[in-house]
């Protein structure tokens, strides 16, 4: 299964933002990645630049290689509304992002190694695609067989009150995705519009 692999802080330090976990080292050293950093200046990045490093800002912080992220703007351009409020509707739609918004994963990698290895089931049916797009009143739980394990359980946070669209009782270990986010509730740094103008040239 495609997924990044590669070091995560160093994808952090391009955007300057923590999009695949922390922080901390972007404070200790500003300059941009590689042995050379120090001496190179950041240029002054053209429009096409912009849109394309918006790309992959958004497709490093779901997790989403090129090709599913293409469908799935086709996908977003094909519904009623605004692309690029879809597009960003469907990723947090996504099974994966869904358990680590809940709370049962500490990160989206961890989240998908859950769904991937069959510990979630989605209306008592065990699904283990993390790309599974959740409809409205889908319920998520954690597998029965895997409630048992600390490894999984201690992790389990909490609700988050952000996450309104989302309904987790981490007693019970049972969720609802009650329905799509307002784009103005999603946390995410994203500039959506940049990505609309990138596919549409």
């Amino acid at each position: 299964m495609a997924r990044y692999t590669g070091p995560k802080t160093k994808i952090s330090r391009i955007f300057g933002e923590p999009i695949l976990g922390n922080g901390k080292w972007l404070t200790k050293n500003s300059n941009p990645p590689g042995m050379h950093g120090e001496k190179r200046k950041r240029k002054t990045l053209g429009e096409y630049a912009l849109q394309l490093r918006e790309k992959q800002k958004a497709k490093y912080t779901y997790g989403i290689l090129e090709k599913q992220f293409r469908k799935t703007f086709e996908e977003a351009a094909r519904r009623r509304g605004v692309t690029g409020e879809n597009l960003i509707k469907l990723c947090e739609a996504r099974l994966d992002n869904t358990v680590f918004r809940m709370g049962i994963a500490p990160s989206r990698p961890a989240a998908r190694q859950l769904v991937s290895h069959k510990h979630i089931e989605v209306n008592g049916d065990v699904v283990n695609v993390p790309s599974y797009q959740l409809k409205a009143g889908d319920v998520i739980t954690i597998k029965e067989g895997s409630k048992g394990r600390t490894s999984i359980t201690s992790v389990v946070r909490a609700k988050n009150p952000k996450f309104s669209w989302l309904d987790w009782n981490e007693t019970e270990l049972k969720g609802t995705f009650i329905t799509y986010p307002e784009r103005e509730s999603v946390p995410e740094n994203i500039k959506e519009q940049l990505i609309v103008e990138l596919y549409s040239k």
